[in-house]
C-alpha cells in the first residue's frame, strides 16, 4: 500500500510496534504532522481489512487505537515505491476478558492475548509476509499461537493457522472468539478460573416460605394507605371507590369485595395456622416498636 509521504522516514524499522500513543519512534514525538501520517496509514489499513473481510465497518482505526490498550504490528517493504517504502500489512492484538467453554463444556473465565485484526495487502499475499509478521509478534510476546484467542477469524486466517501452526481442532464457543484444544491443555491452572454456577431457584428454606405466606396475609389485612400498590386489597379498594362514584351501595360493594378477597378461606382448617399466627405476632410487634420510635 503506497502513500504520498515517505514510509521509510515515518517507520524506521521493518516491523513497527504501535500502541495507543501512535508514536512509532522518537523523532515523531511532538510532531503533529507525522502523527497525522501515522493515523492515515492505520485508517487506510483498517478500511482495506474490513473490505477484505466483508465487514460493515472497520474494526481498526487510529481513534480506536488511541481509546484502547491494543498493539499494532506494522510491516513495511523499504525498497518499493522508488525507495520511499510501502506498507505490506498489519496485525493487531490485545488482551480480552472472555468466558469460554472448555473441552468438558465447563464455563471458564480467562484473559488471553487475542488476534483482533490481521491483514496483508492483496497483491502482496502468498509471499511469506503474513508468516513473517505473525512470527515477529509471537517472539515479541514470547507466546505460542495455540495459547491465543482469535476474534471472528476469516476462512483465510483459519487456513493460515492450520497450515503454519497445525491449529485445526477448535473448541466450539458461544461468542465470536475461536480457541483451540491446546489452549486448555497447556495453560496453567492459575490462569483459568471456573465461573461459579448459579444457585438453583428451588433451594428455598421452609421457614422462608412460611414468612412469605405471613407477609401476603398481612398485606391483605393492612388498612388502605399501607397496602402495596399491586396488592389485591388495593385493587379491591380501587374497585370500591369506582363503584361508589357511580352510585352503588357502599355496604353491598364492601361485602362483595371482602368475599372476593378470600374465597373459601377457613383459618381453622389450615394446619399451619398456629405457626403463621406466631410469625404474624412477631412481625406486628416489631412494626409497632419501630412506629413508636423504640427501635
Amino acid at each position: 500500500m503506497e502513500f504520498s509521504f515517505d514510509i521509510n522516514y515515518l517507520f524506521s524499522e521493518r516491523v513497527t510496534v504501535l500502541d495507543q500513543t501512535l508514536v512509532p519512534c522518537r523523532k515523531s514525538a511532538g510532531r503533529p504532522d507525522l502523527q497525522a501520517h501515522v493515523a492515515k496509514v492505520i485508517d487506510e489499513l483498517g478500511i482495506a481489512s474490513a473490505k477484505a473481510q466483508q465487514l460493515t465497518a472497520p474494526v481498526t482505526s487510529a481513534s480506536k487505537m488511541q481509546a484502547q490498550r491494543h498493539q499494532l504490528y506494522l510491516l513495511k517493504d523499504c525498497k518499493s515505491n522508488g525507495g520511499s517504502g510501502v506498507v505490506v500489512g498489519f496485525l493487531k492484538v490485545g488482551y480480552k476478558k472472555l468466558f469460554l467453554l472448555d473441552l468438558q463444556g465447563v464455563h471458564i473465565e480467562a484473559e488471553p492475548l487475542s488476534v483482533l485484526d490481521f491483514y496483508i495487502v492483496e497483491n502482496l499475499q502468498r509471499h511469506g509476509y503474513g508468516l513473517e509478521l505473525f512470527d515477529f509478534m509471537l517472539k515479541h510476546k514470547n507466546l505460542e499461537p495455540v495459547m491465543m484467542a482469535y476474534d471472528r477469524p476469516s476462512p483465510k486466517l483459519l487456513s493460515f493457522l492450520a497450515k503454519h501452526y497445525c491449529l485445526t481442532q477448535s473448541v466450539p464457543q458461544v461468542n465470536n472468539f475461536v480457541v483451540f484444544e491446546g489452549f486448555f491443555l497447556n495453560r496453567a491452572v492459575a490462569q483459568l478460573r471456573k465461573v461459579p454456577s448459579k444457585k438453583p431457584d428451588g433451594e428455598i428454606k421452609p421457614y422462608s416460605l412460611m414468612e412469605r405466606e405471613v407477609v401476603r396475609q398481612e398485606e391483605r389485612a393492612l388498612p388502605w394507605p399501607f397496602v402495596p400498590p399491586h396488592s389485591p386489597q388495593r385493587l379491591i379498594s380501587s374497585q370500591c371507590s369506582h363503584s361508589l362514584s357511580v352510585g352503588s351501595s357502599p355496604n353491598r360493594v364492601l361485602s362483595r369485595a371482602a368475599s372476593a378477597s378470600a374465597p373459601g378461606s377457613n383459618r381453622d382448617q389450615n394446619p399451619q395456622f398456629p405457626v403463621i399466627e406466631r410469625c404474624r405476632a412477631r412481625r406486628t410487634n416489631s412494626l409497632n416498636r419501630s412506629q413508636l420510635g423504640f427501635d
